[in-house]
């Protein structure tokens, strides 16, 4: 397979040499599709079979110069070649039953419209080659006049986020990457090229007493024309309605065909209890800030947004995450119990909405650590069911593959997080190069933890990691200097704990890390 991507883009590349200077008229321009699939040879040397058919029809969609790539073909090859791709998302073939994901490669003078990757991780891609049907939201500015309303603006737009997320036909930005873009002057065509999108909403919130006035703006980030803009006043009570209404405006203005399935994720499962919202929009804030400190005051808010009204589903879900986040990094007295916690309060979350992607995606993490391995991919899947752009449940699942042992599995899932959510954050970094160290590759395991490191200097895990890399590698002196490294940042450091809350299946597989540091000489 890379073999042919290979002479696919050594093709294309001598056409672009074949056309300079040629008039329009007489240039000859190749749509090349390439999938891999079974096929079969009939008597005469002619290739049949649905391996053919759909590669024919890959062809059909690319561009003139172009490559598509079906999602089987691009998982062969991603990680073995330097590839430029948009994502096309979900794709219907003509003739074909099932709609297929088709990534598009473009190489010679019409690469120079591909994606690049920045130092951040972020894909740059031109607006004009993103898919039809994408759309980043960004924060919505807080018009209060007071910087403590920050929240309730913020908590507006990832609600809309959210929504937005569960449309089948829509590729959506993730938070995190659309929120680079708070209190920044930027243009919006700026802003579609950076995260690769064809959409901008953009919008604001101004907060007083119990009224609130949202405005919003649809504008095509190619031309920088409005496809629609609202304002809405009404009293806080309503202001689900005014999400619902914002979403509605958005799938009508973009003629996106809603599924069945769309419309019954689409349906509202937020609380009716205004002061219990406000409490979850605060606990969610603080929850992203990732601290000891902030995750303690989050725990306070989302356990009181519950006690408002025991059936509000995200409220338990971020509760149990505040719990996670406890586990993980032993801020309480008894992680173990704080493992416990998470359990409950995501399961419970479950219960009171079966179709709460953040809800499941919650209970994943939690089974996860409690090395419930299958129950961990199931949930994540149920997640990503019910929110097709949920970068975190693409995260999540890859997270439970790879410490199920199936790493190759994994690394489709973290391309996939990353295409959503071009600022990813490091850790993926890491569990990518995770994935690629189980599977042999150590030198391209490196090159993803130095950029780890570079992006978070304080993480010991990954220098730990890249120590065992370079012991596999044979560069004992670059694994005794990078084993310093992680006692430096964190003098307690302790392999044996590690081996007792990483959630692998197969014990093995952590021993292959102490494997690396055993040759270096750096462990006994």
């Amino acid at each position: 397979m890379v073999d042919a991507v290979r002479c696919a883009i050594e093709v294309q590349n001598g056409m672009v040499e074949r056309n300079d200077g040629v008039p329009q008229d007489r240039r000859i321009e190749f749509r090349i599709g390439i999938h891999l699939g079974d096929v079969v040879e009939e008597s005469d040397g002619d290739l049949m079979g649905d391996g053919v058919n759909i590669a024919s029809r890959l062809e059909g969609v690319a561009a003139a110069g172009a490559i598509c790539l079906s999602e089987d073909a691009y998982r062969q090859v991603k990680a073995r070649l330097d590839l430029s791709v948009s994502d096309l998302g979900n794709t219907q073939l003509k003739n074909i039953a099932e709609p297929i994901r088709v990534y598009s490669l473009q190489v010679g003078i019409a690469g120079t419209k591909a994606a690049a990757t920045s130092e951040t991780g972020a894909t740059q891609t031109v607006t004009a080659s993103s898919p039809k049907l994408s759309i980043a939201v960004l924060p919505f500015a807080n018009m209060s006049g007071d910087a403590e309303q920050d929240y309730f603006a913020d908590g507006i737009s990832e609600d809309i986020i959210t929504a937005l997320s569960k449309l089948s036909q829509l590729f959506v930005i993730a938070r995190n990457s659309s929120f680079t873009f708070k209190g920044k002057n930027v243009q919006v065509q700026e802003v579609g090229t950076k995260l690769g999108v064809r959409h901008v909403l953009e919008g604001s919130v101004r907060k007083s007493g119990n009224r609130v006035r949202i405005t919003a703006q649809l504008i095509d980030a190619a031309t920088g024309g409005h496809l629609w803009a609202e304002r809405f006043d009404r009293d806080l009570t309503d202001i689900f309605a005014v999400q619902d209404d914002v979403t509605q405006q958005i799938v009508d203005a973009l003629a996106v065909n809603l599924t069945e399935g769309d419309r019954k994720r689409l349906v509202p499962g937020q609380t009716g209890r205004p002061e219990a919202y406000d409490c979850f929009l605060r606990g969610r804030e603080l929850w992203h800030r990732l601290t000891k400190q902030t995750n303690n005051d989050a725990r306070d808010l989302l356990q009181r947004a519950v006690e408002l009204d025991p059936n509000f589903a995200s409220a338990h879900a971020f509760l149990a995450l505040t719990h996670g986040l406890d586990y993980l990094n032993r801020w309480s007295a008894s992680p173990q119990h704080s493992l416990q916690q998470a359990e409950e309060a995501a399961t419970l979350a479950v219960a009171r909405d079966n179709n709460d992607p953040v809800a499941h995606w919650a209970l994943s993490v939690v089974r996860l650590y409690s090395r419930q391995h299958d129950r961990a991919i199931s949930e994540a899947e149920r997640a990503i069911g019910l929110n097709p752009n949920f970068a975190e449940g693409q995260v999540s699942l890859g997270e439970a593959l790879l410490y199920s042992g199936r790493s190759e599995e994994a690394l489709a899932c973290f391309d996939r997080a990353r295409i959503l959510n071009p600022y990813f954050p490091d850790i993926v970094l890491h569990f990518q190069a995770l994935a690629l160290f189980q599977l042999g590759s150590y030198q391209e395991a490196v090159e993803l933890l130095l950029q780890r490191v570079s992006r978070n200097p304080v993480t010991d895990v990954s220098r730990a990691l890249l120590a065992a890399c370079y012991g596999h590698l044979g560069r004992f002196e670059n694994a005794r200097a990078t084993w310093q490294e992680v006692l430096r940042v964190n003098p307690d450091y302790s392999l044996e704990y590690r081996r007792k809350v990483l959630p692998f299946k197969n014990p093995a597989d952590f021993e292959l890390v102490v494997e690396g540091l055993r040759k270096a000489g750096v462990v006994q």
